[in-house]
C-alpha cells in the first residue's frame, strides 16, 4: 500500500470512530447557558472560555452569523460591550479551549516522538492585522504562538496552521487541565513587548502575544469563531462534523443543565429529579447525572425563585425557599426542596417540578 493510500485509510478510520477532531464542540453548536452578558471572564458556548484583565466587557452568545457554503450553523460571537482602549501592561483578552491530559497522550509529548498538531479555523474579526493563536503546555508552562493576518475587516477567513510538537516534558495523564487552545483578543505590554518566536515552544511571557491587534478598543466591535479543529500530522483534512448528540454527550463531561421546558411542554410537565420525603415539608431527591462528570462539580447553579419549583406527591406544593445542592460526586448530586406546611408524610416517593421555565439546575466540573 502506498504512503497516500494509508494516509487515506488512517483518516478514514479516525473519521468513523469521531476522534480525528480533538476539539470539543469546534462548531459551536452546544450552548447550555445561552447568552452571557457583561462579561470578562465567563464560559459561554459549551468548551470555550473567555479570560481576560482589564476594563473590556462582552456579550457572549452564539451566533447564527457564519461562513458561507461550510455547513456551519453556528459561531461563538463576543460583542464588545465596555472597550479598552487605554490597555495596561498587564492587560489580556483570551478566548481558550482547555483539554484533560488523559486525552492527548497520543500526541507523545516528552518524547522524540512528540506529534505536529494542525489547528485550522474560521474567524471573522473587526480589526485587520495581525492576530495570535497560541497553543499552552500548562504541566511545562511553555507556550507555542503564531500569527496569522486578518486582511479584511468583518469577512469570515479561514486559518490553517500546524504546531511542532513539545519533547521536553510530557502531559500528565490524568483528568486536569493538561493543554489549552487560546486565541488572543488583546495583549499588554507584559505579553507583548518581547520578540515572536513563531512555531516555538518558549517560556517568556512577553513573546507570547507580540503584534497583536486590539480587538477590544471598540464598542463596534465583534468576533466570531467557528469550525475550529485541531488533529495530529502536518495535514488539515476536511472538517469532522459530529452530530448534536455526540457532541452534547461529551459537553455534559464539563457542565449539566437540566432541560427546560420546551416544544408543546408546559412548564409543570417536566421535572429534573425523584425522591422521597424527608420529613414531612422536606423532598429529597437524587439527581442523576445523563453522563458522568469530569469530577465531582465544583459549582452549582439554580435559577428562578422558590415558587417556581414545587414538590409533588399526589398534589402540588410549591418551595419555600429554592432548591439546595450537595454530596456530590461525578455521577450525581443529592438536591433538597423545602416547603413548609405542606403537610406530606415522610417516605412519600415525590419528584421535584419546575412551575416555571425559570427552573433549572445547573452543575459544572470544567478544567
Amino acid at each position: 500500500m502506498s504512503k497516500a493510500a494509508e494516509l487515506a485509510a488512517l483518516i478514514g478510520s479516525q473519521t468513523a470512530q469521531g476522534n480525528r477532531n480533538l476539539i470539543i464542540n469546534g462548531a459551536m453548536t452546544i450552548n447550555q447557558r445561552g447568552t452571557q452578558t457583561g462579561v470578562r471572564n465567563s464560559y459561554g458556548v459549551d468548551r470555550f472560555v473567555i479570560s481576560g484583565s482589564g476594563a473590556q466587557l462582552f456579550t457572549y452568545s452564539q451566533s447564527t452569523t457564519v461562513p458561507s457554503g461550510q455547513g456551519f450553523s453556528y459561531s461563538a460571537k463576543l460583542d464588545v460591550t465596555t472597550a479598552d482602549t487605554s490597555v495596561a501592561a498587564g492587560d489580556y483578552q483570551l478566548l481558550i479551549q482547555r483539554f484533560e491530559g488523559q486525552d492527548l497522550q497520543q500526541l507523545k509529548y516528552g518524547t522524540s516522538s512528540a506529534e505536529p498538531l494542525t489547528l485550522q479555523f474560521w474567524v471573522r474579526s473587526p480589526k485587520t492585522g495581525t492576530h495570535i493563536v497560541e497553543l499552552t503546555h500548562v504541566d511545562a508552562a511553555y507556550q507555542n504562538a503564531q500569527s496569522y493576518t486578518v486582511a479584511s475587516a468583518n469577512t469570515w477567513q479561514k486559518v490553517t496552521l500546524t504546531f511542532v510538537g513539545y519533547q521536553t516534558t510530557a502531559i500528565t495523564n490524568d483528568n486536569t487541565n493538561g493543554f489549552t487552545i487560546n486565541w488572543w483578543l488583546m495583549a499588554g505590554s507584559t505579553y507583548s513587548g518581547g520578540t515572536l518566536a513563531s512555531n516555538t515552544w518558549q517560556n517568556t511571557a512577553a513573546n507570547r502575544a507580540v503584534g497583536q491587534v486590539n480587538v477590544v478598543d471598540s464598542t463596534s466591535n465583534n468576533f466570531y469563531l467557528t469550525g475550529v479543529q485541531l488533529e495530529i500530522g502536518d495535514v488539515a483534512t476536511a472538517f469532522e462534523h459530529r452530530s448534536f448528540g455526540n457532541e452534547y454527550q461529551r459537553c455534559l463531561r464539563y457542565y449539566y443543565k437540566t432541560p427546560a421546558p420546551n416544544g408543546g411542554m408546559s412548564a409543570n410537565e417536566t421535572f429534573p429529579c425523584i425522591g422521597n420525603m424527608d420529613g414531612s415539608t422536606t423532598g429529597a431527591y437524587m439527581l442523576q447525572f445523563p453522563t458522568p462528570m469530569r469530577a465531582a462539580p465544583t459549582a452549582f447553579e439554580q435559577s428562578g425563585t422558590a415558587s417556581d419549583y414545587s414538590i409533588r406527591v399526589t398534589s402540588d406544593a410549591n418551595g419555600t425557599s429554592v432548591p439546595t445542592a450537595g454530596g456530590f460526586t461525578a455521577e450525581s448530586a443529592l438536591i433538597n426542596l423545602v416547603s413548609s406546611g405542606a403537610g406530606f408524610t415522610s417516605g412519600d416517593a415525590c419528584f421535584m417540578r419546575a412551575e416555571s421555565t425559570d427552573a433549572f439546575l445547573a452543575f459544572s466540573a470544567e478544567l
